[in-house]
């Protein structure tokens, strides 16, 4: 397809295209060229401007809406820094329903959720010990957990596979970013297996998520829900002499609760089996725990592309603003926002992680939110240092240009968006989109379908040759 020049580009401050590439660093072939050469099936859409003066340098398919996958982060980190603030933190707090006497609250304990999805066992040890700092030995009534800071959802995306860690629930009480750690070790003629919510200090066993070996060789790992206890198979074949992986929760709030049981037990406060509440008690605060501050939590979200996180921060927001009770009504909240920041037309978020592939965003106006948003609020300190392939996809081991980036990647999708600054000091913003989602479709849940390896390589050589084309014209 020819490069074209759009009306919409007056939204980045003008139009021009680049003239012919100087000789010097960086591709000399023609964009259209590059595209062609790397075989694609699918849709390529990109955009490339002056981020000083918005001025667009150089564009294909600028318009057309396609998945940006976890470049939607990027977006996301913008609707919570601009809604929140960069010191907002995540609470969790244990709240007593009645006084202490004698050692016990005379009443309910209640562990309540704050939508942390930073949350990890060593929070909950600490706060089992500042709760038994305190002189609790127990309580006269029950142990509750409270997850209603957020609207529950199962899963984000429904076209994962099962055992897909990244794929977890979503609730006001979060856990190891929703995920069990499953083990297993060669043990005589069979395999020793554990379950458990690993920390760094300490590891205590998950008496939610049960496993089981089958005696097959697919599917790896089958799930059923039996009484609000998680029950996993897994294929004998697939075993070998040991390893481990880390498993979704469907239950976070009695994982979370089983958790603390144990871990308060060890520290003297032993309690009753905890029970799940809707609606949250009144009570005195007895112990908090809060979440680093917002800018380094969407720092290490953008660093490790952390869907659960991206999904906490962004109903977060959304609750904030009115939203429904959903995670599709918290997705159409920042769709509404963005298009009354940027004017973003083609914006359709149905999540905030990126990880469903029937969110959308065209390329203008992906560069147009991080050109007039992310510019100022400084989005490009949150992105991760951005390596160029070479032509056989393995990282360049030096390159004479910084770009920082998020990326993004689903089965045949593959999205790379952010900032460059060319070897001439030139800044640059820029976004990458490819898909083909006819074969993503045909591939259903498969977690690695024929070709899609491939296919997210050529894509990723691609990205890295337009980068270099654009950064050649400032060489």
């Amino acid at each position: 397809m020819p490069l074209s020049i759009s009306r919409r580009f007056a939204l980045l401050g003008g139009a021009a295209l680049f003239a012919t590439p100087k000789t010097g660093f960086g591709q000399t072939v023609a964009a259209a060229e590059l595209v062609r050469m790397a075989g694609l099936s699918g849709d390529v859409g990109y955009v490339v401007a002056d981020l000083k003066s918005g001025q667009i340098l150089e564009q294909r398919n600028a318009g057309q809406a396609m998945p940006p996958a976890s470049a939607l982060k990027s977006i996301t980190s913008l609707y919570a820094m601009e809604q929140l603030g960069g010191d907002f933190c995540f609470g969790t707090q244990l709240i007593a329903t009645g006084p202490i006497s004698g050692g016990r609250i005379q009443g309910d304990l209640i562990l309540a959720g704050g939508g942390d999805p930073t949350l990890t066992t060593d929070d909950l040890n600490a706060m089992a010990k500042s709760l038994a700092a305190k002189g609790v030995q127990g309580v006269t009534g029950r142990f509750l957990t409270w997850a209603g800071a957020l609207p529950y959802k199962n899963e984000i995306a429904n076209d994962q596979p099962i055992f897909a860690g990244y794929n977890p629930s979503i609730s006001g009480l979060m856990l190891n970013f929703n995920r069990v750690h499953f083990q297993w070790r060669r043990s005589g003629s069979g395999w020793a297996l554990s379950m458990d919510a690993r920390g760094r200090d300490v590891q205590p066993q998950a008496y939610t998520a049960k496993a089981s070996i089958a005696k097959r060789s697919s599917p790896t790992f089958t799930y059923s829900d039996r009484g609000g206890v998680e029950h996993w198979t897994v294929a004998s074949a697939a075993l070998g002499r040991g390893g481990s992986r880390w498993l979704p929760v469907r239950h976070p709030a009695a994982y979370a609760g089983d958790v603390f049981q144990t871990l308060a037990r060890a520290q003297g406060t032993p309690l009753p089996a905890p029970e799940e509440v809707r609606n949250l008690p009144g009570g005195t605060v007895l112990v908090s725990h809060g979440s680093d501050p917002l800018v380094p939590v969407l720092r290490e979200m953008m660093k490790y592309s952390t869907n659960i996180t991206a999904e906490a921060v962004g109903m977060t927001v959304s609750k904030r603003l009115g939203a429904g009770s959903s995670l599709k009504q918290s997705g159409q909240m920042m769709t509404q926002w963005l298009q009354q920041r940027t004017g973003a037309r083609s914006a359709r978020f149905t999540d905030h992680s990126g990880l469903r592939a029937d969110a959308e965003l065209s390329p203008q106006d992906m560069v147009a939110a991080l050109r007039n948003l992310g510019a100022p609020m400084g989005l490009r300190s949150l992105m991760k240092p951005f390596k160029l392939r070479d032509a056989t996809g393995k990282n360049m081991p030096a390159q004479p240009f910084r770009v920082d980036a998020k990326t993004g990647t689903l089965n045949f999708v593959s999205t790379l968006a952010g900032y460059m600054t060319a070897p001439d000091g030139t800044e640059l913003v820029f976004a990458i989109f490819t898909a083909d989602l006819n074969r993503r479709r045909r591939a259903g849940s498969a977690p690695r379908p024929p070709g899609q390896v491939q296919w997210v390589r050529a894509s990723k050589i691609l990205q890295s040759q337009l980068l270099e084309r654009w950064a050649g014209i400032y060489g």
